[in-house]
C-alpha cells in the first residue's frame, strides 16, 4: 500500500505545473520521480507522469497534485523538494536535494 511521505515536498509551483500538463493531456495530476544509475555525477534524476500509483510508492501531496517515487529511490531522494522553476535558460521541474554530495552543471544528476 502506498504510503504519504512527509519527508519530500512537491512545491505550490511545480504543483499547478502538474496539474496544467495533465489537464492539458488528459491525464491524472500524477508526477512519478525516479532516480536512476548514471549521468554526469552518478545518479541522474528522471521525471515523468504516471497514470497510477504503485502499492510500494511514496506519495506527497500538493494542492491535490500527487508526486510519487518508488521504494528503492526514495532512499536517495528523501527531504527532497520538487520545484519547477522558469529561467532565461528555459523551464523545468528542478530537485533541490540536501542528501547530496555534489552535482553536475545541469542540475539533472548528483551523487551522494
Amino acid at each position: 500500500m502506498a504510503t504519504l511521505a512527509p519527508d519530500i515536498i512537491l512545491t505550490p509551483s511545480a504543483a499547478a505545473r502538474v496539474a496544467a500538463i495533465a489537464t492539458k493531456q488528459g491525464k491524472p495530476a500524477i508526477l512519478r520521480l525516479s532516480v536512476d544509475g548514471g549521468g554526469c555525477s552518478g545518479f541522474q534524476y528522471k521525471f515523468g507522469f504516471a497514470d497510477d500509483i504503485d502499492a510500494d510508492d511514496v506519495i506527497a501531496v500538493t494542492d491535490g497534485v500527487r508526486l510519487v517515487v518508488d521504494a528503492v529511490s526514495i532512499d536517495l531522494v528523501r527531504g527532497c523538494a520538487v520545484d519547477y522553476v522558469e529561467s532565461l535558460a528555459g523551464a523545468a521541474f528542478k530537485v533541490e536535494n540536501p542528501n547530496a554530495a555534489s552535482g553536475c552543471g545541469c542540475g539533472s544528476s548528483f551523487s551522494v
